[in-house]
């Protein structure tokens, strides 16, 4: 049964109309056909099946006949992505995974060796959105536009921990390592961070510069961590964190 994400208010009978694009989609595509069913979620009220009404390829009408899964409420603290963007195919695949990892905000940065200037939040909102129709989810992430670091760290909650990904983290030679500065073992950090809302920052394809890791190792509230030995790509940095995360701190418990 296909499965969709419509803005619309979702309620037992009361007809959706839905737009050019999910219409196509399920006449010409899916070739659905007068009393065909559909699952279908909004991000509020839940999840519902749906039979198709009115079976135009433009705007095609459905109505909720059954409600499956109610909206579901998580005791499960909030995860935040921020990452500086990269090639336009590793970013999409970043935006990809992350909905799937379950995180509920992600905010792209620039950092002082970030390439890539420009996103298109357009992509990242259709890329999230077939993203939670395939993995099952209820609700879309929320995105921000591309901001500075520094902007993007004011607007964080006083009480949101930031776990800084540091692929240099343990260099204790460095101004930002020693001992105090030194980055911590992922899990071993993360087991600390358990019920904390959290942002997790993950750094470009030059990694951050020494002046962002001093930076970022006095801020108040930021706990550096290490993924381990090897130099990640952003893309896989960013997969093995929020796994990292779910596993320890999320809904994989």
């Amino acid at each position: 049964m296909p499965r969709l994400f419509v803005p619309s208010a979702l309620s037992m009978s009361v007809p959706v109309r839905l737009d050019v694009e999910a219409s196509r989609y399920i006449i010409r595509v899916m070739r659905l056909s007068i009393g065909d069913r559909v699952r279908v979620f909004n991000g509020t009220d839940g999840e519902w099946v749906c039979e198709l009404a009115e079976p135009d390829g433009k705007t095609a009408i459905i109505v909720p006949t059954e409600q499956i899964r109610a909206q579901q409420t998580t005791d499960c603290p909030e995860l935040t992505l921020m990452f500086a963007p990269v090639k336009k195919s590793e970013t999409d695949f970043i935006v990809e995974k992350a909905t799937e990892l379950g995180v509920r905000r992600i905010r792209p940065v620039i950092t002082q060796f970030t390439q890539t200037r420009t996103v298109r939040l357009d992509r990242f909102n259709k890329i999230a959105l077939e993203a939670a129709e395939q993995t099952e989810r209820l609700d879309l992430p929320e995105i921000s536009d591309l901001v500075s670091l520094d902007a993007a760290l004011s607007a964080l909650p006083d009480e949101t921990v930031l776990i800084f990904c540091d692929e240099a983290g343990e260099d204790d030679s460095k101004p930002w390592g020693g001992e105090q500065g030194r980055a911590r073992a992922a899990l071993a950090a993360l087991g600390d961070l358990k019920a904390r809302d959290a942002a997790i920052l993950i750094g470009p394809e030059g990694g951050f510069s020494p002046d962002e890791r001093q930076f970022l190792r006095s801020r108040a509230g930021t706990v550096p961590i290490s993924l381990g030995p090897r130099i990640l790509r952003a893309e896989t940095a960013v997969v093995a964190a929020l796994s990292l995360w779910q596993a320890v701190c999320g809904d994989w418990i």
